[in-house]
């Protein structure tokens, strides 16, 4: 059923279609090598659709500004909802990383490409800076009992995204700066890791809405393994980067079963862009080793991100037209013993 003001609830999490669509722009053009023409072909309709879809996303958020401020207001100050203003300077990063890709880092599009990779990399420090604030504000505005529910894998996305700034950044020239954000993000890695475990352990479970949002655990070490690649760094480190991001991807995989058994929603994305980053890396090493059997996997992993994101695209279309997505935030079910849950 549709709801009388949709824009209301089109939250920054939205953005995340834009990294899951890029992610697998980049990881058909990294098949290139292996399926040819036709891997640069699809790789560069999904980078104009991932384009528009950002695009729209801009147009319609700047129009939520307008008529539902407080909305937003209410977004930046959600536990869990105020972690994903990063999807948008991820998205500038990605996109600047599909079009350094796709149309080279000296092309006629370089300054197009420039442009993007800085707001991305400036807004992206930004949203560390500012969600990793929230923690250091007084203790009587925000007891050390509150900061729990914010604790979820959605927090990877301003904390350790800044690993993603040297994938189109090298290219472009920009050595220096790419070296010193990534090193934020690798040093925040295991630092929102452990939280991660401890909230798990210690406190409480993740809704079961959140549940894909375990999934965004393979990308850090896709990504740290892609960008030392650029490095040119030791073969052995880059295969542990990649084995971490395996063990991650089973991992979460054991939760497959129960992910699929709820509605539909956004968060779903959350499978898309981990997963295209762990074919990224898959492919690579497939060029780097000429093995056979990476190559396989990098290939048969391109084959499921792609069946994957075809279906998340088909539900959220559904899920547009029928007014179950643009609607109000479902409560949390109340556990045994719990007060008032928040996420």
């Amino acid at each position: 059923m549709h709801h009388a003001t949709p824009l209301r609830f089109l939250m920054p999490g939205w953005f995340s279609l834009v990294m899951g669509l890029c992610g697998l722009a980049l990881a058909w053009h990294r098949a290139q090598g292996t399926l040819g023409d036709i891997a640069s072909g699809v790789a560069l309709v999904l980078g104009v659709v991932a384009l528009l879809v950002f695009l729209v996303l801009l147009v319609a958020s700047a129009v939520r500004v307008q008529r539902h401020a407080d909305a937003l207001a209410e977004d930046l100050m959600h536990p869990v909802r105020h972690a994903f203003v990063a999807a948008f300077p991820v998205s500038l990063l990605l996109l600047a990383t599909v079009g350094v890709a796709l149309g080279g880092p000296r092309g006629p599009m370089a300054s197009i490409w420039n442009t993007l990779w800085w707001l991305g990399s400036l807004g992206q420090l930004w949203a560390t800076v500012w969600v990793l604030g929230r923690w250091l504000a007084p203790s009587a505005s925000m007891p050390p009992a509150a900061l729990w529910p914010s604790i979820t894998p959605v927090l990877l996305i301003p904390v350790v995204g800044n690993v993603l700034v040297p994938l189109a950044g090298l290219p472009l020239g920009h050595v220096l700066w790419s070296a010193a954000q990534f090193g934020i993000g690798a040093l925040l890695w295991p630092v929102v890791l452990s939280l991660l475990m401890a909230r798990r352990i210690a406190h409480s479970p993740l809704p079961d809405r959140l549940l894909p949002a375990w999934f965004i655990t393979v990308a850090p070490p896709s990504v740290i393994g892609a960008a030392l690649l650029q490095w040119q760094a030791p073969l052995p480190v880059v295969l542990g980067a990649w084995g971490v991001g395996l063990f991650f991807l089973l991992w979460a995989s054991v939760l497959v079963r129960r992910v699929v058994a709820e509605p539909f929603g956004v968060p779903f994305w959350a499978l898309s862009f981990p997963l295209a980053s762990f074919t990224v890396l898959s492919l690579r090493l497939a060029e780097v080793t000429a093995d056979a059997s990476m190559r396989l996997a990098g290939l048969v992993l391109l084959a499921a991100t792609s069946l994957l994101v075809l279906w998340l695209g088909m539900a959220t279309v559904r899920g547009l037209r029928d007014g179950s997505l643009l609607v109000p935030e479902p409560a949390p079910p109340q556990r045994p013993g719990e007060q008032a849950a928040k996420p």
